[in-house]
């Protein structure tokens, strides 16, 4: 899984993610984005933080972490009906699904 601070990040950004990871805060989110993205797929994150009612900065932090984790998968852009610019879907990953098909 990818890490959630950078080396030269600030001593309170890694402060900050050791605590987000620690409390179990990242698992949490995680959970809630995969969801949202089961009940609304094929939504850009703007539109997916609108439908679900979720922080659009923490869809945007956890989402490349499920996709790295094989629960989510990226899809094809479409313009974002919240935005107006072009934005990529966010598709759920069926246990099983291979991700190199997916289109």
């Amino acid at each position: 899984m990818s890490a959630l601070v950078r080396n030269t990040d600030i001593s309170t950004s890694h402060d900050a993610a050791a605590f987000v990871a620690a409390s179990g805060i990242q698992q949490a989110q995680q959970g809630r984005a995969a969801a949202a993205v089961r009940r609304y797929p094929g939504l850009t994150s703007m539109e997916l933080s609108k439908a679900a009612g979720l922080d659009r900065y923490m869809l945007g932090r956890r989402l490349p972490e499920l996709l790295e984790s094989a629960r989510v998968w990226r899809g094809p852009k479409k313009p974002c009906e919240v935005s107006g610019r072009s934005a990529c879907t966010w598709w759920p990953v069926a246990p099983g699904d291979n991700l190199e098909l997916a289109v």
